[in-house]
């Protein structure tokens, strides 16, 4: 056994053997066998595109060829040395999913009708929304598949989860995301049980797909077919996922911190999200809650102004089954939602400690190995808009931590739900104390002065992109920003971190589609069919321009090097080996578990 001898690979498997609860014979038959590079299904062996190209024409999706890892030596600053494949050991093995968006369809709070008033609401329906639940049970199961590298066949360590959880802030929502992660069969309907309640059946809503009627809505023109049973069928199947067979962890974004993921939550909203009324025409919806827009100091006070003049509209309110399970959580309660998850698979709080709870601190660290530490950041803002920025006792925070980690030979990757495209917001309360806000250019300098802080990843652009932030001199970080599970292409990802013995690293990121084929089946409702049927509405959805999310060839699966932060010797080969065995036993207790039963 490479890095340890017999004695401790034998004392190491023992002590394995009882954290995981399995026999020590049976463990060790597993750890002792040789690492192979998984053919699991990947973007690597296999694609999936669109059937053609059309304007306002219904395109279906197709099998395409794989893509294989494409260098990108941007940091390197020189061409990669190719014999650097023979040596090469693997450090760790990760999942990252962002922008889950599981989505309560029937919520009164969702407020659809928004679309019709700005683009900013654009997300409030999607022709897909109720078959979120399905996809990410079906990523789930992608990941799971893909839990030992297709590359060097190391076990998966952890998954990172960078925000948008939840897409409107409901508890619901919150907590069918963290049973599928966790493994826990869930039934995604509020309400009334059995049947749909929401804009998708109302005839008045022609601004949102209605799949049993695609004519009497914008989508009509576009093609989009008439499947009739989907919105009961979406919303009562009971839904089934393997959970995730490692440790996840988690951020905060920008919809699990303001309503829609763009203004505070008033106490109005708060009720009408667990009402017995919902709003099918923007007027209607507007009536209700203009006195709670009108006490906001906000950039929707203009657009309440401009629409003050179609208050007094009566139809377009329809009543439905309440539940106080669409309650809109706030931070505090984001953190006790993953506080009370399970241990298995854990950790416990998913990155928040209690000690986050009680001091309301909603960023954290955590060594995922003894040489890997990652930072979870909270970089959404409280006040008002999508995009974020970092506040500055949060990066003196980071600052010293990397220091500290950097001391220590530890290898950093930071999570946080916004990119360097989208830190930009400026908003301030408008009383009480304040922060200096940190944007863009200032925080990626600031990051460049650790050698040892290796990536960022994130997501909150829906989009495949991947950005070499270059450090003047030489050296610097990649930014890894990831799709989402609700907008196609609907991918997600892994990542491998690769010491390849010669003074440079390789981060090499594999796309993962979920579970399901790529052409759906007319009339299959399964949940591998849903989720199959929820990808090919979103690669139709012309206003999120799909295409244009999948990114390029060097923003999928690539091989990103750099050079190494520090005299990589300092991280022993016995370390890595025991880092390896420990991620393994895991693996193998979830096989046992989950695989086998």
């Amino acid at each position: 056994m490479a890095g340890l001898s017999r004695r401790a690979f034998m004392a190491t498997t023992a002590a394995l053997a009882g954290t995981v609860m399995l026999p020590t014979e049976l463990l060790g038959r597993a750890l002792a066998a040789p690492a192979i590079p998984s053919t699991a299904p990947s973007t690597l062996l296999q694609t999936i595109r669109q059937s053609q190209t059309a304007y306002k024409k219904y395109r279906v999706l197709v099998n395409a060829p794989g893509e294989p890892y494409l260098p990108r030596a941007d940091l390197l600053g020189k061409a990669p040395n190719p014999a650097r494949t023979a040596k090469r050991r693997s450090l760790a093995y990760l999942g990252h999913f962002s922008d889950i968006h599981i989505i309560d369809a029937q919520s009164p709070g969702r407020l659809e009708p928004l679309i019709a008033l700005t683009p900013q609401f654009i997300d409030a329906s999607r022709p897909q929304d109720v078959l979120t639940t399905q996809v990410l049970a079906q990523m789930v199961s992608s990941l799971a598949v893909s839990r030992r590298s297709p590359l060097t066949g190391a076990p998966m360590a952890a998954m990172l989860t960078t925000g948008d959880t939840a897409d409107s802030r409901n508890a619901l929502e919150l907590e069918w995301a963290i049973k599928i992660l966790d493994g826990v069969s869930l039934t995604p309907n509020s309400g009334k049980p059995g049947v749909y309640q929401g804009v998708q059946i109302w005839d008045e809503a022609t601004y949102v797909y209605q799949p049993g009627n695609p004519d009497n809505s914008d989508y009509g023109p576009y093609g989009f077919p008439k499947i009739p049973g989907m919105l009961d069928a979406g919303v009562s199947q009971t839904v089934n996922s393997v959970g995730s067979p490692v440790p996840w962890y988690t951020t905060y974004g920008n919809h699990d911190v303001l309503f829609m993921g763009n203004i505070q939550v008033q106490p109005a909203l708060q009720a009408w999200a667990v009402g017995s009324r919902k709003a099918a025409l923007w007027p209607s919806a507007t009536t209700d809650l203009v006195n709670w827009w009108a006490t906001e100091g906000s950039v929707f006070q203009q657009l309440v102004n401009q629409i003050r003049q179609g208050l007094g509209f009566s139809t377009g309110i329809h009543d439905v089954t309440p539940d106080s399970g669409r309650k809109l959580f706030d931070q505090k309660e984001f953190m006790e939602a993953n506080l009370a998850s399970p241990a298995t698979p854990g950790p416990v709080g998913h990155g928040f400690t209690q000690a986050n709870v009680d001091a309301m601190q909603t960023y954290w660290a955590a060594d995922v190995s003894p040489y890997l530490r990652m930072f979870g950041l909270d970089t959404c803002n409280q006040v008002d808009g999508a995009d974020g920025a970092m506040p500055k006792d949060q990066l003196d925070w980071l600052t010293a931590q990397l220091a500290q980690a950097q001391k220590d030979n530890k290898l950093a990757i930071i999570m946080s739900h916004h990119n360097s495209y989208t830190l930009e917001n400026v908003a301030q309360p408008a009383v009480g104390p304040t922060q200096p806000l940190i944007h863009a250019e200032e925080f990626v300098a600031t990051m460049q002065q650790y050698p040892n802080m290796i990536a960022w990843i994130n997501g909150h652009t829906h989009s495949n992109t991947i950005t070499a932030h270059a450090k003047p001199g030489g050296g610097g970080f990649w930014e890894i920003t990831t799709a989402s599970c609700v907008d196609f292409p609907q991918q997600q990802q892994t990542i491998e971190i690769i010491d390849n013995r010669d003074g440079t690293l390789s981060l090499f990121t594999t796309v993962l589609d979920h579970d399901s084929p790529a052409a759906w089946t007319e009339g299959d409702f399964t949940q591998k069919g849903f989720a199959s049927l929820s990808r090919q509405l979103a690669s139709n959805s012309w206003m999120f321009e799909p295409q244009n999310l999948m990114g390029s060839v060097l923003d999928r699966n690539c091989e990103l090097l750099m050079p190494a932060p520090f005299d990589m010797t300092a991280i022993s080969d016995a370390a890595v080996e025991k880092a390896k065995l420990e991620a393994q036993a895991r693996l193998v207790a979830y096989e046992q578990r989950v695989v086998t039963k």
